[in-house]
């Protein structure tokens, strides 16, 4: 059952009120020295909310609310530093059992937990590092009326207060379950404090006698089991790091605004905010990527383990950032044990080492994913290829094979991974195929011509033209201009302007920045003096990509001086065949010629050629740059030059060597979970809503994870780092410089990644100027 958002909300609100009431920092510096380390009486409490029933099933007397209600309680858990044993004796017994056959002491058990009666921890690791793979050596041997288990179990969470265990032993070849009771002779305890004050240590197992019917489960299901149980604790472990990151970057704001230094807040020092900033990224990718895993498993169960590595890996990473950063924000006084981040960076270093940290994780989802472009035959038949379908009921893996099929069939060969933007007279024949097909507008409503695509299709269809080398077409048209219209545009404006885009008969770039007004853009010059019914444009447009080869620019003009920088400025579409005007090309430090100046010389324009309202050209461009950061921030140039690393990587046995691996598999999921935060706002989009201020987060990490990635394919490339042209890995070409060069340009354009940082830092973080 998947809950609706009312419901999450009403179960995130409830355990925020049983925390508050129970004032749960207080208790947890009361309880971190002392067995068992919780509250009994809050324990029954969080039974009797139904805390520890939300995955078993209705049959069973359960809230069957699936595991986004389990995150939504960990998450308030994390936020509000629960010292109750959420994860280790709420979900990961719980859903040990629920992968057990029902009957005898596995359905006494589970009732006595999910009632509160038992608190109960799965004793399972015998190595350090272990992910849950390993068969246990601790024995079980079958003696008259039961078993006797010897050997020990390390980290075992909860030690001190639990009431027994769920233990795995190798029996004969076989693995299998028990439970143990605390208290039975042979049992000994080697309780150990962790750093947050949690119970974790040795369960030592000498010649125990357990009854027959205390035996949960054994055979070869038992270790598939263990396996799911683990990976959903993980996840749970993830929604309260998240949790953890949301406070403690809370606090660490809350100090950078109030405290004062040199006669001003610390938190108006550009250094600060651009770490606050970063800490934010951090926090925000967490939410991202764990909203992202909850749904995928709960429509796809087979991509639990690798879903649960991939937000482990994440929310762990992100918590320890925002942690760490909140500890520096607050200087000496942070270092302290009354300042309480000091308890949510603890809490963050202990959920991060159990069961699996950041490298182990990042390297487990590696073992597990696989490109979907290997699960599919290169020639898998689609005929007829459908111009339009249900895309949104349309299965991923069926959507996807119709777009390799199409790009197998259409797109020119002789033009897979090119190294550089493609001019008009090189991709034409490509856009001309797309527009044939209707396919040109992926994000663009049916209505208007476009596909009407939902985002996990968007982002489905964009990684399947990185991963066939599709060149960029000139787009600006596509992204900037049709969505401005469709929004603010006039009917006559649509009906004459956005079928000549989809058909490439009108090319489009843009006119936004000028020499004194670049990220600063409200400084803009160019002016547009009103002339009867038209206007008279002067001026000086620069970096406007591939202009040489549009037929029309949008502009920001002023058409107020006397104005406010940003009140004065109006949105004009410029013919560049008018009279007046002058187009440079320019050459960039890879030595193509991609971008290039417009000047303005009495320009005259018609008056229809105004899109919104005179003087209001700014609530527009705040809209495009909207636009533009979330063009920008697609994964598609990550993937592209994840491609180029991988052909490399295969071509030169790279993935042999462990410290590549590591590397690379950490820069796996920074695009992949780029992916995530750019479905969210993708989302946005389409329920037709204003992008926000922190979708400048999607152009930061997007331009920068691309830069890592080129900066890393250089170093591996070795000499060859050094050479411009294009290798030849097998039949797959292979530019090794072109992703550091374009990548550079990318931290840049569109308001640099120093600038979106102060956007944030201001519009979205609320730290004073």
């Amino acid at each position: 059952m998947n809950p609706d958002p009312d419901t999450i909300k009403a179960i995130r609100d409830s355990a925020r009120v049983l925390l508050a009431r129970s004032d749960s920092r207080r208790r947890l510096r009361e309880w971190r020295d002392r067995a068992p380390g919780f509250d009994r009486q809050i324990w029954r409490e969080m039974a009797a909310a139904g805390w520890f029933s939300v995955l078993v099933p209705e049959a069973e007397g359960g809230l069957e609310l699936g595991m986004e209600a389990v995150a939504a309680l960990a998450g308030e858990a994390g936020y509000g530093l629960m010292p109750e044993p959420f994860i280790a004796a709420g979900v990961h017994p719980v859903a040990l059992l629920l992968r057990l056959p029902r009957g005898g002491c596995r359905d006494a058990l589970l009732a006595s937990l999910c009632g509160g009666e038992c608190v109960a921890g799965v004793a399972w690791q015998e190595n350090v590092g272990a992910y849950g793979a390993e068969k246990p050596t601790l024995v079980a041997r079958a003696v008259t009326g039961g078993f006797r288990l010897s050997g020990e179990k390390h980290f075992v969470a909860p030690l001190a207060g639990a009431d027994g265990w769920i233990v795995s032993a190798r029996l004969q070849e076989d693995v299998a379950l028990f439970w143990v009771p605390a208290g039975t002779r042979g049992v000994t305890l080697c309780d150990g404090r962790r750093v947050d004050g949690s119970s974790m240590g040795e369960l030592v197992l000498s010649e125990v006698e357990i009854p027959a019917a205390d035996c949960l489960a054994h055979g070869e299901d038992v270790g598939m089991a263990l396996a799911a149980a683990h990976d959903l604790a993980r996840l749970a472990q993830g929604a309260e790091l998240a949790g953890i990151a949301r406070r403690a970057l809370e606090i660490g704001l809350d100090y950078l605004k109030t405290r004062v230094q040199f006669g001003k807040p610390i938190g108006s020092f550009q250094a600060l905010q651009h770490r606050a900033v970063d800490a934010f990224l951090q926090a925000s990718l967490a939410d991202a990527v764990l909203a992202e895993a909850l749904s995928r498993v709960a429509h796809e169960p087979a991509s639990l383990a690798g879903q649960a590595a991939r937000v482990k890996a994440r929310c762990a990473h992100a918590a320890l950032i925002v942690t760490r950063s909140a500890v520096q924000f607050h200087g000496a006084m942070g270092y302290t044990d009354e300042c309480d981040i000091g308890l949510y960076l603890k809490r963050a270093l202990q959920l991060t080492a159990w069961l699996g940290n950041v490298p182990a994780s990042r390297q487990r989802h590696f073992s597990l994913h696989t490109r979907t472009v290997e699960d599919l035959p290169e020639d898998a038949p689609v005929d007829p290829i459908p111009r339009d379908a249900d895309w949104d009921a349309m299965p991923e893996m069926e959507f996807r094979r119709i777009v390799r099929a199409f790009l197998s069939a259409r797109y020119p060969s002789h033009l897979r991974f090119m190294p550089r933007r493609l001019h008009w007279e090189e991709s034409r024949p490509w856009y001309q195929a797309l527009s044939a097909q209707g396919w040109v507008a992926p994000a663009w409503p049916k209505a208007h011509g476009g596909m009407g695509l939902p985002p996990d299709k968007l982002l489905a269809y964009i990684e399947e033209q990185e991963r066939f080398g599709v060149c960029r077409a000139p787009d600006m048209g596509i992204l900037m201009l049709g969505p401005i219209l469709i929004r603010y545009g006039t009917p006559e404006q649509r009906a004459r302007y956005l079928p000549k885009i989809l058909s490439g008969e009108e090319r489009w770039s843009q006119g936004y920045s000028e020499p004194e007004a670049g990220s600063d853009l409200a400084s803009l010059r160019t002016e547009a003096l009103v002339a009867d019914d038209h206007f008279v444009v002067t001026g000086h447009k620069i970096w406007s990509t591939l202009v040489m080869d549009t037929t029309h620019m949008f502009v920001l003009v002023r058409t107020d001086k006397a104005a406010k920088p940003q009140a004065g400025i109006s949105f004009l579409m410029i013919d560049l065949a008018s009279p007046g005007v002058t187009v440079r090309p320019i050459r960039d430090i890879a030595g193509n010629v991609e971008f290039g100046e417009v000047f303005f010389d009495q320009v005259r324009v018609p008056r229809e050629n105004l899109v919104g309202q005179l003087n209001q050209g700014w609530t527009i461009a705040k809209s495009l740059l909207g636009l533009e950061r979330i063009f920008v921030g697609s994964p598609k140039q990550s993937q592209y030059a994840l491609a180029q690393l991988d052909t490399l990587a295969v071509a030169r046995g790279l993935f042999s060597a462990p410290a590549f691996v590591a590397r690379y598999a950490e820069l796996q999921l920074d695009v992949l979970d780029l992916g995530a935060l750019y479905a969210h706002y993708a989302a946005m989009l389409k329920r037709g809503e204003e992008l926000p201020p922190s979708v400048s987060l999607l152009k930061i990490w997007a331009t920068e994870s691309y830069q890592r990635i080129g900066a890393f394919l250089v170093e591996v490339a070795d000499e060859e780092g050094g050479n411009p042209e294009t290798l030849h890995c097998g039949d797959q070409p292979v530019s090794v410089l072109a992703p550091l060069m374009i990548s550079t340009a990318a931290t840049i354009y569109g308001g640099s990644s120093e600038i979106q940082r102060n956007i944030l830092a201001r519009s979205v973080l609320g730290l004073p100027g």
